[in-house]
């Protein structure tokens, strides 16, 4: 079984995965502007992954695995999931390997329209604010 971190090496990780999560909370919403939506949709999966992260990290008092299963990495994090967050976080894990391989990414711009991207962006939005309320609670 892996050794706990201490409280100095948890504060460094949690500072870590969370201002790193703000910026790709900024560039996400630079792509949506730019009208760059895959992209904005690759990031809100890379928010997200790394908020979860810092999650994982402040309830475990371990390291997150070095992953991108945003469904895992909230098990992992023992957060209690509702069935649409399950759904929602399924959905938002394919825009991390659908922008990243060029076959799927063409099928992918096609499918991350500006309605398709608002819908996403703002549920991504809305789950980022969720866990970063959850990381200040407990």
């Amino acid at each position: 079984m892996p050794k706990n971190l201490t409280l100095e090496e948890i504060a460094k990780l949690l500072n870590y995965w969370t201002r790193n999560a703000e910026e790709d909370l900024k560039t996400a919403q630079s792509l949506f502007e730019n009208k760059r939506y895959h992209h904005c949709l690759f990031f809100c999966h890379l928010f997200l992954e790394k908020l979860l992260k810092a999650t994982v990290t402040k309830n475990t008092q371990q390291h997150a695995l070095p992953i991108h299963n945003l469904l895992k990495l909230a098990y992992d994090a023992k957060i209690n999931l509702t069935k649409e967050l399950k759904e929602d976080l399924s959905v938002i894990n394919e825009f991390n390997l659908r922008a990243r391989y060029n076959d799927y990414k063409f099928q992918f711009y096609k499918k991350a329209t500006k309605e398709y991207t608002t819908k996403w962006f703002q549920k991504c939005k809305e789950i980022y604010l969720w866990l970063k309320k959850e990381l200040t609670n407990k």
